[in-house]
């Protein structure tokens, strides 16, 4: 019996890197690559498509036409949507962390849910999107709009708002916790912290050389 057990023993100390190997399955896309009657592609023209729970994982959609599509759960973690159109889109619950949107558009969009950490999404248009309960922790947003939007019970961790606008934004209950409003604007935004900033932001720096200059 205990000859029995040392051998188990030495077994397991020979063989360490076979019980830890991990196994990776990656499996290709197909060419061309067509989900519910919508190309995913740059560019592609696919209004009100059906993308529910759909895998776009590293999709290049660059300048999509998606607007009004269902994309609720759908995986597209770090897909790249720069320039495209998302607006009136139901992304609820949708995994985007990691995703470029830079100069997307989603107006009116639903991100109840979403994850878009770590995501980067510079002079995106967010006006009137809900993103109650969405998570942006880490998400680079610098020159975005956001007016009108709903940003309550928000992960905000992290976030960089440098420049973005929050006018009439609604950020109630939201974890600003670390959270960069450099330069924001911040109009009749309800919950924003408009006591972020104690020196004077850009907008208004220009403002004062623009009427130097004798208001040219």
């Amino acid at each position: 019996m205990r000859l029995f057990s040392f051998s188990l023993l030495l077994a397991s100390i020979a063989f360490p890197a076979a019980a830890q190997q991990k196994i990776v399955n990656v499996e290709e896309r197909p060419s061309p690559w067509v989900i519910n009657g919508c190309t995913i592609a740059p560019h592609t023209t696919c209004p009100d498509a059906d993308l529910r729970f759909a895998d776009l994982a590293n999709a290049d959609l660059t300048g999509a036409d998606l607007h009004g599509a269902r994309l609720s759960r759908a995986d597209m973690r770090h897909a790249n949507l720069t320039g495209a159109n998302l607006e009136g889109a139901d992304m609820e619950g949708a995994d985007l962390s990691m995703t470029f949107l830079n100069g997307a558009k989603l107006t009116g969009a639903s991100l109840r849910g979403a994850n878009l950490a770590f995501s980067r999404a510079g002079h995106a248009t967010f006006d009137r999107v809900d993103f109650t309960a969405a998570t942006l922790e880490k998400a680079l947003v610098k020159g975005a709009s956001f007016k009108d939007a709903k940003l309550v019970h928000t992960d905000l961790l992290e976030a960089k708002f440098y420049e973005a606008n929050l006018e009439k934004a609604v950020m109630n209950g939201s974890r600003i916790r670390f959270a960069v409003f450099q330069d924001a604007w911040m109009k009749d935004c309800i919950g924003c912290p408009t006591d972020w900033q104690t020196g004077e932001t850009v907008w208004q720096t220009e403002e004062k050389e623009r009427r130097r200059n004798g208001g040219k």
